[in-house]
């Protein structure tokens, strides 16, 4: 090889030696794991580098603002809180705080040890 084949390699078709960046790089199909193309599509996605959503408001802790505690004969009030399978929903869902949502959690287990409310769904039953 002479040195003029070497100038003849245009900077264009040389692939970027820099790591992950494939911008330059138009030979490759973009099928392949990895890189900066897959990585920007799946956060517009909402993929694993979705950023969060900031400026969520809290939802209101349902026992602070009708001054009550959870009762496990209010039975009504308890099912709020209850998936359609009859599991207890998690803090993030009800918005209760973490003492309140503990006490909830304690009274629906009372509820359900006194046969008030099932413990499982009505299908997985029979």
């Amino acid at each position: 090889m002479s040195d003029n084949d070497f100038n003849d390699y245009n900077d264009e078709d040389r692939p970027s030696r820099r790591y992950g960046n494939r911008s330059d790089d138009r030979r490759s199909s973009g099928g392949g794991r990895g890189g900066d193309r897959d990585r920007d599509r799946d956060r517009d996605r909402g993929g694993r580098g979705r950023p969060r959503r900031g400026g969520r408001r809290r939802r209101e802790d349902y026992f602070d603002a009708n001054q009550t505690t959870p009762n496990y004969k209010d039975v009504d009030t308890l099912r709020r809180f209850m998936t359609e399978r009859a599991k207890i929903r998690p803090r993030r869902q009800t918005g209760l705080t973490s003492k309140n949502q503990r006490k909830l959690a304690r009274e629906i287990k009372r509820a359900r040890h006194l046969a008030l409310l099932p413990f499982t769904d009505e299908q997985s039953r029979g």
